[in-house]
């Protein structure tokens, strides 16, 4: 089995990311959510350099904790600040491993220090069906040679 890199899928999907401002409101960071129909965003000053990560459930927790109050609070508040990433070479199968094991959904990418990509659990299940799919096709034509 060839073991896909966390770089074809980024090719496949694309390298935007989504970030917010660890100043920016917990009320814009939901409104950045809905905007763009994601479930995390990374926090960053500047688009290049992660500070944090921010999710629905980091929301979802806090406004159970601290009630409606905490939608002023700044992301920086409820951001969790030490963030695994991985790089475009890292294989899919480690992360997958890495994201089930510590219950990650989101995984920033990053090459030479920068924010290159953002790969979901998602993007990593629908990679491994391509990859059963390809094996499968490859499996059938060589029975039927």
């Amino acid at each position: 089995m060839v073991h896909m890199l966390i770089g074809t899928i980024l090719r496949d999907k694309g390298s935007d990311v989504t970030t917010v401002a660890p100043e920016a409101t917990v009320r814009e960071l939901l409104a950045q959510l809905a905007r763009h129909n994601i479930g995390a965003v990374v926090v960053s000053p500047d688009g290049d350099t992660i500070v944090g990560i921010v999710s629905e459930r980091d929301v979802v927790r806090r406004l159970h904790d601290r009630g409606a109050g905490v939608l002023d609070e700044p992301v920086s508040a409820i951001m969790t600040s030490e963030v695994r990433t991985v790089g475009p070479r890292d294989n899919v199968e480690e992360l997958r491993k890495t994201m089930t094991t510590h219950r990650f959904r989101h995984m920033p990418v990053v090459e030479g220090g920068r924010l290159v990509g953002i790969v979901s659990i998602g993007d990593v299940v629908k990679s491994a069906i391509e990859e059963l799919e390809t094996e499968k096709a490859s499996l059938v034509d060589y029975l039927h040679r």
